[in-house]
């Protein structure tokens, strides 16, 4: 809790899916811990902080009070990300609010802006396509109906034939929460952004990739170390280990997945001694590392000192520049297929 307050965890439960994409947002952001650490505070987060879990009253949102532009009167001041990070000012969506606005949206807006906000059918007339609300600046700039309310209030010819004008203060209010929480959403992976059906690929062709252009057989085995794999993982974190290995994983029953091997490197210094070690950090400047007897080591890197860093891992990092859509998806099929 040094750098997160209690609210930012007890403030809203989570699914173990969306905890575990919390921690790996923040590793992407910056935040050390092992693989092993990583997996304890992601399985203590879903255990303690589940979508069972109800925020103590004093942490829960406040809902917006009815007037254009105005935002909570109370409530901690923090933004709507993963973890409550965000500008002071960020709109916080009052979820009752927007599940009004969903259906004033649905009724009102969908057939010219989409069912997703993200634009409008191009089978329709060029006049008919609304934009893309999810980038729109009015909604991004907007703050409880400060920016939306005043567009529509100066007419704006809606689905059922009525004018946008004719929309009352509380409706705009509402309208306002539901293109937030769909921004929202759309851009930190919001409860809407459940991942769907990813096996859509043919599981014939992953099988020919993984034995050939792949390279996937040099390291690994369909009867060995991936030996009913597909009975052990759901398909979205069969994709997402293959493609980011290093990023946690839960099997279908809930338990972690192995870890993978860490990353090494060897030192070798200008009387060529050598010291290697797991990787703890490299740059232009320094080389950090842990040795076998678990002391850490560092040493400024100079035209005489040769570091080589040893990545187990480093086939999965070159395919990311040569799969394609199609191979990604047919891969899930095959190892999904492995049972």
């Amino acid at each position: 809790m040094t750098c997160h307050g209690a609210e930012i965890i007890m403030g809203e439960g989570r699914s173990r899916d969306q905890w575990t994409a919390v921690v790996n947002a923040m590793v992407a952001r910056g935040a050390r811990a092992t693989e092993n650490e990583l997996g304890q505070i992601a399985n203590y987060l879903s255990t303690h902080f589940g979508t069972n879990y109800v925020a103590p009253a004093s942490l829960q949102k406040k809902p917006a009070v009815a007037k254009l532009g105005v935002g909570p009167t109370s409530g901690t001041g923090r933004g709507p990300g993963p973890l409550g990070a965000g500008a002071a000012d960020s709109h916080v969506v009052d979820n009752a609010g927007a599940e009004r606005g969903k259906a004033i949206y649905m009724t009102e807006c969908m057939v010219c802006h989409g069912p997703r906000a993200r634009g409008g059918n191009k089978d329709l007339p060029a006049n008919q396509q609304g934009p893309n609300l999810v980038r729109s600046l009015i909604v991004l700039r907007d703050r409880y109906g400060s920016q939306i309310g005043p567009f529509l209030l100066k007419g704006h010819t809606l689905k059922s034939g009525r004018q946008s004008a004719s929309l009352k203060t509380e409706e705009l209010i509402d309208l306002s929460h539901f293109l937030h929480q769909t921004v929202y959403n759309t851009l930190r992976t919001g409860n809407e952004l459940r991942i769907q059906n990813i096996l859509t690929g043919d599981k014939k062709a992953g099988e020919e990739f993984f034995n050939g252009a792949g390279r996937c057989k040099n390291c690994h085995s369909a009867t060995g170390d991936l030996a009913a794999y597909g009975k052990r993982f759901e398909p979205p974190s069969i994709q997402q280990k293959f493609l980011f290995p290093r990023t946690v994983a839960f099997s279908r029953d809930g338990s972690r997945g192995r870890s993978a091997k860490p990353v090494t490197v060897t030192v070798t210094l200008a009387d060529e001694k050598t010291v290697e070690g797991v990787l703890e950090r490299l740059d232009d400047f320094n080389v950090s590392l842990r040795d076998a007897q678990g002391d850490y080591r560092s040493f400024v890197i100079t035209p005489s000192v040769k570091v080589v860093k040893h990545d187990p891992l480093d086939e999965h990092v070159k395919l990311l520049d040569e799969y394609t859509d199609k191979n990604i998806h047919d891969i899930t099929a095959y190892l999904e297929s492995l049972k």
